[in-house]
């Protein structure tokens, strides 16, 4: 996939620029470059994840594209609590299936967000993995769990096919 296909996966949950954006799990950093297209200049984005040296890699390609838009780099495990502010949505991209508890990570999830924020999740459209997505969970799936942890009005905002499980989809939970 390219720049134009993560645009395209969230732009249904983006629909107006600014606010203020958590991404749990960024790596190098595809989605965060899609949603600081889409956030554009007056957005907030706090990018976390482990890996130091993929955030430093996200941290040159964001100063080259999208020098005006405000993004915070945080090196930290997000399945624990994190030092952040109360935001308008959280981007998860093909970082929850890393994870087996799903549950303790969405409760997380939910103090981040304020009452009418959004939680845009990513995923492969299946509920069996392997070595690299070892626990993906399909659209009906993630309706369900979105659901068990007081997440409402899920929908799907768009699919892209996938080389990689066969799909790929976007789904907005509020």
């Amino acid at each position: 996939m390219n720049h134009q296909d993560h645009v395209y996966l969230l732009q249904s949950g983006v629909p107006t620029p600014g606010g203020v954006w958590l991404e749990l799990g960024s790596g190098e950093g595809a989605f965060t470059l899609a949603l600081a297209d889409l956030v554009g200049p007056t957005g907030t984005i706090y990018s976390v994840d482990l890996d130091q040296r993929a955030l430093n890699t996200q941290e040159r390609e964001m100063h080259a594209r999208f020098p005006g838009t405000t993004v915070h780099y945080l090196r930290a495990d997000f399945s624990q609590p994190l030092n952040v502010p109360t935001v308008d949505g959280v981007l998860m991209a093909n970082s929850l299936h890393f994870h087996r508890d799903k549950n303790a990570i969405l409760q997380l999830v939910r103090g981040y967000l304020r009452p009418d924020g959004s939680l845009i999740m990513v995923e492969y459209n299946v509920d069996r993995g392997n070595t690299w997505v070892p626990y993906p969970i399909s659209y009906p799936s993630w309706e369900k769990l979105a659901r068990d942890n007081g997440f409402g009005k899920t929908r799907l905002i768009a699919t892209k096919p996938s080389r990689f499980l066969n799909e790929i989809y976007a789904a907005l939970s509020e």
